[in-house]
């Protein structure tokens, strides 16, 4: 009785230091509109993000590991956490360094990837999209249903299907557009738990500082 009660609490705590790195299906690619963040929580957190001369409109989230349904998070891996060089050189697209250290906790292990892999590859997939100007250049905020802001990357990225991409909303801000990708780091159709297109009509978006 006693060498089953130390495998079942041996297989409880491997499941809780999360799933094995590299098994997924495929990548979101998550771009957050920085005037969104800062004002719901990251100028009070005194980011340099929000600084108003940092001029960030579309930065990086993320590149997260997903399955057809669902996601894996802080997964167990066998590469080294990043160093502060690595995170560092993310900022320029990331915002901060502590976004990327965040990142690579929760989604980036999961990757299978070394951590500069990761970011390599997260670095490649944002520069291959075409992030729609029309948003840098607002001067005021403004109000706007979120299928404009889907509709102008899609106009940006001809590439791109309706189904490979949505766009979210919070606290009744435009908040980010997230793109399907492959492993391959190719656009690809959304599993249906990514695909929950924001459906305000008067989505407020701040333009940048």
């Amino acid at each position: 009785m006693r060498w089953l009660i130390l495998l079942i609490l041996t297989a409880t705590l491997a499941r809780a230091e999360g799933e094995p790195a590299g098994e997924f299906d495929y990548y979101v690619l998550s771009l957050s509109w920085s005037p969104t963040w800062c004002a719901q929580e990251g100028a009070a957190r005194g980011s340099p993000q929000c600084d108003a001369d940092a001029d960030f409109g579309w930065v990086l989230h993320g590149l997260w590991p997903q399955y057809e349904r669902g996601w894996p998070s802080h997964c167990r891996t066998v590469h080294e956490d990043p160093s502060r060089v690595v995170t560092g050189a993310m900022a320029d697209i990331m915002g901060s360094s502590g976004l990327a250290w965040y990142q690579w906790k929760r989604h980036g292990r999961c990757s299978g990837l070394s951590a500069p892999a990761y970011f390599e590859a997260a670095r490649q997939a944002f520069d291959a999209v075409n992030r729609p100007a029309v948003f840098r250049k607002l001067k005021d905020p403004v109000r706007l249903p979120a299928a404009i802001v889907e509709e102008a990357f899609l106009r940006a990225n001809p590439d791109w299907r309706p189904d490979m991409l949505t766009i979210t909303c919070k606290a009744g801000r435009i908040q980010e557009a997230r793109l399907c990708l492959t492993r391959e780091l190719r656009p690809r159709k959304c599993g249906a738990d990514v695909v929950r297109d924001c459906a305000m009509r008067d989505a407020l978006m701040d333009p940048i500082p």
